[in-house]
């Protein structure tokens, strides 16, 4: 896979930069701007360069229609401030575009086409949708890791028909990840939450083999308390995961990889209770298991000191409400003292993860936080993802 750092010469070449700039948006405003902030340094390479840029991203899923409440202008609007540049938003129809249609005079420098998923082509892989893309520019650089789950026409077969590169931020996610699966300094360590098991079982089973630990929190220990014989009263689980929890113990068994779950609990009688911290034999029917307890936090932070890396991927409780937010705090604030030491490599990923990072402004504190959703959770089952596939 080739960098677009290994391009020498970019100077008044035509890039088309596909960016996931799939952003929250609440009646017409960005309410998060983090996957916004992750791609300005590729943007701003490009520019040192004397590149001309035409962004391609998508917003939503309008499903092949023009959806104005999908536009790209927010967007757009915000990356002229943050780069304190003019760009355009070009509405006219993708199909009918041509590169005179780009860049009318050469103080222009970024342009973006409108949301990619207004035209049913991109979504499937279509041929001609990829080739017209490619034909307005004279290379395309993939700078939406986040994306690359998907075999789409601007992510897949895009690059049968132009000069392809990896982008900068595509680069760190790749080497992060790269970190955490292949090239391991152990002892490494998985904590990994999310409310169902059986969604995050083949990510379980491709790294037993990898990992010295892996510790299983949030909605997700649940089904093992309740497969060990515990009561887990009114908690979140899921049914029919008996089998399931067998095939990770056994596999981990044989891959000499310890599984760990939570020893004590903190619990409400609904979302908005007081927190009571209760070992498992005292759970009772009428409970809400909604975070680990201060022995189990004690635990995974001696756990944490001991490894040498660490991949986070969920929160171990109910971390909206404070009272239910502290054991994942306290993971947080452990990863940290041992990050600002140099005495770990840290990555996390995942919507949930990240956003309780962003609450206590520790995601800059992380050696690497994903934004990526699908794409890493993919990546960490083994998959190979198509945007990868195309860049090789």
């Amino acid at each position: 896979m080739k960098s677009i750092k290994d391009q020498a010469d970019l100077n008044q070449k035509n890039i088309l930069l596909r960016l996931d700039l799939n952003v929250p948006l609440e009646n017409g405003a960005i309410t998060d701007t983090t996957r916004i902030d992750k791609i300005l340094p590729t943007i701003k390479y490009l520019l040192e360069k004397n590149a001309k840029i035409i962004i391609l991203s998508h917003v939503g899923r309008p499903k092949g229609k023009v959806v104005k409440e999908l536009s790209l202008e927010p967007i757009c609007e915000d990356l002229k401030i943050k780069l304190k540049t003019d760009i355009k938003l070009i509405t006219k129809n993708i199909r009918e575009i041509n590169s005179t249609d780009l860049f009318k005079n050469q103080n222009e420098k970024i342009v973006i086409l409108e949301n990619l998923r207004f035209y049913e082509e991109e979504e499937k892989n279509d041929n001609a949708f990829a080739k017209h893309l490619a034909s307005l520019a004279d290379i395309y650089v993939n700078d939406a890791f986040s994306c690359s789950h998907r075999a789409h026409a601007s992510i897949f077969k895009i690059t049968k028909f132009i000069t392809s590169y990896s982008g900068l931020q595509f680069d760190l996610e790749i080497e992060a990840l790269t970190k955490i699966t292949s090239e391991i300094k152990k002892p490494i360590t998985c904590i990994i939450g999310g409310s169902k098991i059986s969604s995050k079982i083949n990510i379980i089973k491709n790294l037993i083999s990898k990992f010295n630990n892996i510790i299983i929190v949030g909605g997700m220990a649940n089904n093992i308390l309740k497969y060990q014989g515990y009561e887990i009263g009114k908690s979140l689980q899921e049914d029919n995961c008996h089998q399931i929890i067998e095939e990770i113990f056994s596999l981990s068994k044989k891959e000499d990889c310890k599984i760990l779950f939570p020893e004590d609990v903190v619990v409400g009688k609904n979302l908005n209770g007081d927190p009571t911290i209760k070992e498992l034999k005292d759970i009772s029917k009428d409970d809400l298991i909604l975070d680990i307890g201060p022995k189990s936090i004690k635990t995974i932070n001696n756990l944490i000191d001991k490894s040498n890396t660490i991949l986070w991927n969920g929160p171990a409780g109910y971390f909206e409400n404070p009272n239910f937010a502290k054991g994942s705090i306290q993971i947080a604030k452990k990863i940290v003292e041992k990050n600002n030491n140099n005495t770990i490599y840290s990555v996390a990923g995942g919507g949930d993860t990240v956003s309780l990072l962003n609450t206590i402004d520790a995601v800059n504190s992380f050696n690497f936080v994903s934004t990526a959703g699908g794409a890493f959770l993919e990546y960490l089952e083994g998959k190979e993802l198509p945007g990868i596939k195309a860049l090789n």
